[in-house]
């Protein structure tokens, strides 16, 4: 069964919400965009294919290293998860700015969370809010996302938490290539 959509896109940036831009909401927030860690194998921080930029997994990192180890249910707590899926998000946050700029982003299409926990822990979801809270409050209703929260045995370097993330783009100001990857 199809189901028609209504003219206004209920998604648009800033639906129901400021208007300000993406950026001036980090800064309103009291979040600043961390740098971007280098890849650790042969893969891209992001990957733009038409109006559609994929990132890779982001791992809550500081300089470089991983800032947590271990599985939730075990000894981080739900909250301490989600406190890293918060910043996992910040990270691919910054991938987009450094790849499109965060002002070109239309809206968060799709976010997938891996959570390192124990196997009767079965509050992944909470922890992926983390992520999904910080989306909406940088983008609004443009940062309501399909989603996917996952729990799993183990992440790369024991860290607790991975998010990936896939964001609609606008159209760069010179004709750029609709495939890049940086």
């Amino acid at each position: 069964m199809s189901q028609t959509l209504p003219a206004a896109d209920p998604y648009a940036y800033g639906a129901g919400m400021s208007t300000a831009s993406p950026s001036t909401r980090l800064a309103e927030l009291g979040l600043k965009l961390p740098s971007v860690s280098p890849s650790k194998g042969s893969y891209v921080p992001a990957v733009l294919s038409g109006d559609l930029l994929f990132v890779s997994g982001q791992i809550p990192m500081t300089d470089g290293e991983v800032v947590v180890t271990g599985r939730v249910g075990d000894r981080i707590t739900v909250e301490a998860a989600a406190a890293l899926a918060r910043q996992c998000a910040l990270s691919a946050l910054a991938a987009v700015n450094v790849t499109v700029g965060l002002d070109r982003v239309v809206r968060v299409v799709k976010m997938v969370g891996y959570v390192s926990s124990t196997p009767d822990f079965t509050s992944q979801a909470d922890v992926v809010n983390g992520a999904s809270d910080l989306l909406f409050e940088v983008f609004g209703e443009a940062g309501r996302h399909a989603r996917s929260s996952i729990g799993v045995a183990v992440l790369p370097f024991d860290t607790t938490v991975e998010i990936e993330l896939t964001v609609q783009v606008a159209p760069g100001p010179t004709g750029e290539p609709s495939s890049t990857a940086r």
